[in-house]
């Protein structure tokens, strides 16, 4: 399992600091960009509910072990994919196989172990799958310094092999008996609403809101999920069992993670347009200057199973929230102030990131009924996918339309056909296209929008905290009111909050 949720972490970071080389190299625009990163999450957000229920009712090991197989075959087609087209649909192939060993990697692990040991299992596995997270920017930069762009999906091979080869030998099988049928007009139409809600977004950097390309996938993306949301309330195989929708810590914790993860994709994604692209930074550099985050949050979530055992499970993750909010706030000021204010951003980013990721797992695991166990870590990965691909879209055409608009207030209808350009952080372009003295022009430009879309990254990772603090301490004083006389709250539940 750590195995699993290592490659889909290098994977994650390993493109993302390689966009730039793909951008120049394959002449892709700034939606592009965007799709080589949504196309993924997409994809796994939409299959990550089916691939757990199919792993509730044929075998969890078995579906697990076919998608690393599927994330093979996706590795091996995007360093061979000749234009963005086939790199995007590539993208998606590959997200088809992350999907099955998100969906049920956490589902192994609350199988296997027993609730007294679960928290340090679910620890130690964060700890050791976010080592591809932290690996992926250094790696992608030593690779990128002496190889094409391709690199970053070759060096998945080995991984991969390695396994589905341990996935073989040590995951023992295990299923639902009494597993619900897959509900294919939930996946459906969760899955074409998501669909539809990303490409207008995406088209929206390009495109006015008005516009039939923007205007019809949104709104039948919105049409689409409020459908979802009724079939699922009578539905006889709901993708989404009644018995999670009333854990509220569960539900909760989902919030969370959509809204932290969805910043945390978006402040990535412009910080390295920003440092490569417009900063002039070396691929190199840009992944080294990573560690300033990667090593706290490393740090970190080896201790998030004790924090978790010493406070709260609301105070863990409420701090961890809003330190990293504070991270984000000061990357968003990047390009105005010293990289040390940025060091520091990384810094409590990473801190943050590492402090409450393992105690909202735990947590929203807990309540968790082993029979549906599948379907929770389903919805809980998917929520991290979803907050990917659709937060993304909006933060990129948020970042790409603030920057066109500033450009325009500048320059006029001097550089009009530049603008997306700009948004793009291709400062070069613009330069080699209009001369030297639009220099400044694009680079303030994109660094008003830049600014504006990780501001809002930050916005939304502070959510995240208030809803923490909704969402669980109502949780642990439920906990409180049912604990047996004399036993602590939480007991009964396992390593609950205490």
């Amino acid at each position: 399992m750590c195995m699993a949720t290592f490659m889909t972490s290098l994977d994650l970071t390993i493109v993302n600091v390689a966009l730039p080389s793909m951008q120049s190299e394959l002449h892709m625009t700034a939606a592009e960009l965007v799709w080589i990163i949504s196309a993924y999450s997409l994809s796994l957000a939409a299959l990550i509910p089916a691939a757990g229920a199919l792993g509730d009712r044929y075998g969890r090991k078995r579906v697990f072990l076919g998608g690393m197989v599927v994330f093979l075959i996706g590795v091996l087609a995007c360093a061979l994919a000749w234009n963005a087209a086939a790199l995007i649909a590539f993208r998606a192939v590959q997200g088809v196989g992350g999907a099955a060993m998100l969906a049920l990697a956490l589902s192994l692990i609350t199988e296997t172990y027993p609730p007294q040991q679960r928290a340090g299992a679910i620890g130690a596995w964060a700890a050791i799958g976010g080592t591809g997270f932290g690996a992926g920017p250094v790696g992608g930069g030593v690779l990128l310094t002496f190889f094409s762009w391709q690199s970053v999906f070759w060096i998945n091979l080995p991984f991969a092999i390695l396994g589905i080869v341990c996935t073989a030998v040590a995951v023992r099988e295990s299923r639902n008996p009494r597993a619900s049928r897959l509900d294919l007009p939930g996946l459906v139409s969760s899955g074409l609403a998501l669909s539809c809600l990303t490409l207008g977004f995406v088209e929206s950097s390009g495109h006015p809101w008005g516009s039939a390309l923007v205007a019809v996938p949104l709104l039948a993306g919105a049409a689409l999920m409020f459908g979802f949301f009724l079939w699922e309330r009578r539905a006889p195989h709901a993708m989404l069992p009644p018995a999670l929708l009333r854990a509220r810590s569960f539900s909760a914790a989902s919030g969370i993670y959509m809204l932290t993860y969805g910043g945390m994709t978006g402040a990535l994604f412009w910080v390295t347009l920003y440092f490569q692209d417009v900063a002039g930074w070396s691929v190199l550099r840009t992944g080294l200057s990573w560690l300033f985050m990667n090593v706290p949050f490393l740090t970190m979530a080896q201790f998030g199973g004790r924090l978790d055992s010493r406070y709260r499970t609301s105070t863990v993750t409420v701090t961890g929230t809003l330190v990293a909010a504070v991270g984000v706030f000061l990357l968003s000021r990047s390009g105005t102030v010293p990289f040390a204010v940025s060091a520091l951003g990384y810094a409590l980013y990473g801190g943050g990131f590492g402090t409450f990721v393992p105690a909202t797992t735990h947590v929203a695991m807990r309540d968790v009924p082993p029979g549906v166990s599948g379907a929770a870590s389903s919805v809980l990965n998917a929520s991290r996918q979803i907050g990917s691909s659709v937060c993304l879209a909006v933060l990129g055409a948020v970042g790409v339309n603030a920057a066109a608009s500033s450009w325009h207030g500048r320059v006029g209808a001097a550089g009009a056909q530049q603008a997306q350009n700009v948004g793009a952080g291709k400062v070069h372009a613009v330069v080699a296209a209009l001369g030297d003295g639009y220099r400044n022009a694009a680079v303030d430009s994109f660094l008003h929008g830049f600014q504006l879309a990780v501001a809002i990254a930050a916005a939304c990772t502070a959510l995240a905290a208030g809803l923490a603090y909704a969402g669980f301490r109502q949780s642990a004083a439920r906990l409180a009111q049912v604990a047996p006389r004399g036993e602590p709250a939480g007991a009964s539940a396992g390593d609950g909050e205490r």
